[in-house]
């Protein structure tokens, strides 16, 4: 699954989970809501009750619920949660011993230049919560 669409993931199932968030939700019933495979939304689910974003019940009574106000989960918070990489990632690996400079200082280029933008999708990321998402939805 890409970053992008593990992060539109998370959000529509957080998203139906503010919803009524005195009432837990299952994983099958957020697959049913938004359409979601249920395996895959547990296992971002459970990345985002490991960094506190969401608390997770067992038994008949449990389901999901929001560990914070929707006005205090941002979208960084969010993408930090479920991505092991960067949304912009270059594999240099396969390069290393190569005798060519080009390649190399091409690598070293885009390894900058894909820093850079990491940091400003991060930063526009953390102005964004999930209460804005939420209210926009509504309009």
């Amino acid at each position: 699954m890409s970053a992008s669409t593990k992060l539109s993931t998370a959000v529509k199932a957080l998203c139906l989970i503010a919803e009524d968030n005195n009432s837990p939700k299952t994983s099958t019933v957020i697959s049913t809501r938004t359409g979601v495979n249920a395996s895959k939304l547990r296992m971002l689910l459970s990345m985002l009750a490991k960094s506190g974003i969401v608390n997770s019940g067992k038994g008949s009574k449990g389901g999901f619920i929001l560990n914070k106000d929707p006005k205090d989960i941002h979208l960084q918070e969010i993408y930090c949660s479920i991505e092991d990489r960067k949304a912009f990632h270059l594999d240099v690996q396969k390069f290393l011993g190569h005798h060519l400079s080009i390649p190399v200082q091409i690598n070293n280029y885009f390894l900058d230049l894909f820093a850079e933008i990491q940091v400003d999708i991060e930063d526009k990321m953390k102005k964004i919560s999930l209460q804005s998402i939420i209210d926009k939805l509504e309009k």
